[in-house]
């Protein structure tokens, strides 16, 4: 039988930050592979939300609209260049639906507005400390307009959009240009669907 919740007994959540995100301690023990209950675990968690993920893609120009950023993370993990290589994502909030968000977020982060939605993968960003679940798209874009800067100010945004051909964005991951896991799995999906994609989308 496959694990699941019930395997799994909480035995305390204690709040350590509550701020934009939630910082929480979990005490807990679960059910291994053996049968036999676990020792006690205890784990810090980041709760930062739900979020999306979109690639906006232009299937008539074969260009995909990337996005370069300043990401805290990268600053704060010692890296010599942190500003990242991205496409479009955001934090779902309380009830939003993944698609809303997506479209918002691309006309928001991009300037462009999604003409179509596909969902392509969904998946953990780093479950072991982050709770954080992921719905990733495409969007399909008109790219003959992108560029320049955009994002929110007051959010301390300020975003650069800039365009590549596949072939480039393709040839990019493996010269590690990319290093955000939804780029590099957006890039990877449309890799390997791109030819489907576009005679869907034209």
């Amino acid at each position: 039988m496959p694990h699941s919740r019930k395997d799994v007994e909480l035995l305390s959540k204690e709040a350590l930050y509550h701020g934009r995100y939630e910082f929480d301690r979990y005490r807990m023990r679960y059910r291994t592979f053996s049968g036999a209950w676990s020792k006690e675990v205890e784990r810090e968690m980041l709760d930062r939300g739900n979020t999306v993920s979109l690639l906006p893609y232009d299937p008539i120009r074969d260009t995909v609209v990337l996005i370069e950023q300043f990401r805290p993370g990268a600053f704060a993990g010692g890296d010599s260049h942190p500003w990242l290589w991205e496409i479009v994502a955001g934090v779902i909030e309380d009830g939003e639906q993944p698609l809303e968000v997506a479209a918002r977020e691309c006309e928001e982060e991009t300037g462009l507005k999604a003409l179509a939605l596909k969902p392509i993968r969904e998946f953990y960003c780093s479950p072991g400390a982050i709770v954080e679940y992921n719905r990733m798209f495409v969007g399909r874009v008109d790219a003959s307009t992108a560029g320049g800067l955009h994002g929110l100010h007051d959010e301390g945004e300020d975003i650069r959009v800039f365009t590549m051909t596949a072939e480039e964005a393709f040839a990019a991951v493996d010269q590690g240009k990319f290093r955000t896991t939804p780029a590099l799995i957006g890039l990877a999906w449309l890799k390997d669907q791109r030819d489907l994609l576009r005679r869907e989308w034209r």
